[in-house]
């Protein structure tokens, strides 16, 4: 494997790093000292990782340095000064409605590329991952957990609501009720009650996070590239499809891996 980081002042400025090891990609939440927060200049170099990812990469793993994995929507953001070089939300709600909604369609933009595609996204999360943090966890496809790993959906107790399609994703995987239960006290889900959820795959001891987290994505690139990319579409969004539509995408999708198989040209 040709292991190395892409070198990238946006990314750099967004607090993220970029590893490329052939098929794998990772991306670095890499802003330790400030908690791993989410600037605007995070979400635009978030949104820009699918142009610097070459063809052959086929799973990103989502990880983070330090304690935590995200506290979530940087607060200064909040305060009148804002961070320097970047607009407050005093200045971004200062405009019209419709600008306002296109700064959170920026963001949202810059989540959706996770679940979207064909890419298989895996997120390793230790410490607390608040707000935002939680809802960049929610938009990977499979989750590894630390046990030390916990969620607060914090938009509520802020009087705001989670825009980055965190309550789809959160009421896909827990259900209606809970996901309403969750964002409305704003209270800490722990790796536990996560497992028990089905937040996660597997809840690990700390220092076992990265390894595991690797090792899943080793198996699932040591299967052929045509099925797990077709098994994710045909995942994403079965429990909006009735079982008739449901099985006419199964049939559709399985021709022509059948006829690649008899072949003898699955790759």
């Amino acid at each position: 494997m040709n292991h190395h980081v892409v070198e990238s002042d946006l990314l750099a400025a967004g607090g993220l790093r970029l590893e490329l090891d052939g098929a794998l990609a990772i991306v670095v939440l890499d802003r330790p000292e400030r908690r791993n927060a989410l600037s605007n200049t995070t979400f635009a170099a978030l949104g820009a990782i699918p142009e610097l990812l070459p063809p052959e990469v086929r799973v990103v793993l989502i990880r983070a340095e330090g304690a935590i994995f995200s506290a979530g929507l940087d607060l200064r953001l909040i305060k009148p000064e804002g961070i320097p070089g970047e607009k407050s939300l005093r200045d971004i709600t200062a405009g019209d409605d419709a600008a306002v909604a296109d700064w959170i369609a920026g963001i949202q933009h810059a989540f959706a590329w996770l679940r979207e595609g064909s890419l298989i996204t895996v997120a390793a999360v230790q410490g607390a991952a608040i707000g935002g943090g939680f809802q960049l966890a929610l938009s990977a496809d499979i989750r590894v957990l630390a046990t030390d790993a916990r969620f607060s959906m914090r938009e509520v107790a802020l009087g705001i609501i989670p825009d980055l399609l965190g309550s789809q994703n959160l009421s896909a995987l827990v259900g209606c009720s809970r996901a309403l239960e969750i964002c409305a006290t704003a209270r800490w889900v722990d790796a536990e009650e996560g497992m028990a959820l089905g937040l996660a795959t597997v809840v690990v001891p700390p220092e076992q996070l990265t390894d595991r987290a690797l090792e899943l994505c080793a198996a699932i690139l040591a299967n052929p590239p045509a099925a797990v990319s077709a098994v994710k579409q045909l995942v994403r969004g079965a429990d909006q499809r009735d079982p008739a539509a449901q099985a006419a995408l199964e049939r559709t999708t399985q021709v022509p891996l059948l006829r690649a198989l008899t072949a003898g040209q699955l790759s």
